[in-house]
């Protein structure tokens, strides 16, 4: 099981497929989050906080995984993409009469990003451990 896990996460080859997830991933964020008393019926379980935080969280990981480089170079890709992407989320949700777009949920996309992608890279290994073709 772990030469699986490290294959799906660590092989440079999926690289787009990582990046590609994360926008599919998105993508349904966005959709799900325009239908009419969704979010309502998942914050019965979840609230703001933890939904923002782990969705953009497990995005962050998608797309430092998806990147090249350095840690922090990975890093600093995968912030950036997040925080384009919660920005857009809180645009999409400003055009819907039942919802709103609020900075201070952004805020928690790109704090989520931060703190995922700093710990991604202190322990991931900064080299490639398989070489493409």
């Amino acid at each position: 099981m772990p030469a699986i896990l490290s294959l799906l996460l660590l092989d440079p080859r999926l690289r787009s497929a990582r990046r590609g997830l994360a926008l599919a991933v998105y993508a349904a964020v966005l959709i799900a989050g325009s239908i009419p008393g969704a979010r309502a019926e998942i914050g019965e379980y979840a609230p703001g906080l933890v939904l923002h935080g782990l969705t953009y969280a497990f995005l962050t990981l998608l797309w430092f995984l998806g990147s090249a480089g350095s840690g922090p170079v990975r890093a600093l890709k995968a912030v950036l993409a997040i925080a384009l992407m919660g920005a857009g989320d809180e645009l999409v949700q400003s055009f819907l009469p039942y919802r709103s777009g609020d900075v201070r949920d952004w805020m928690i996309d790109v704090t989520a990003a931060l703190l995922t992608s700093t710990v991604l890279a202190v322990v991931l290994p900064q080299r490639d451990t398989v070489r493409p073709h």
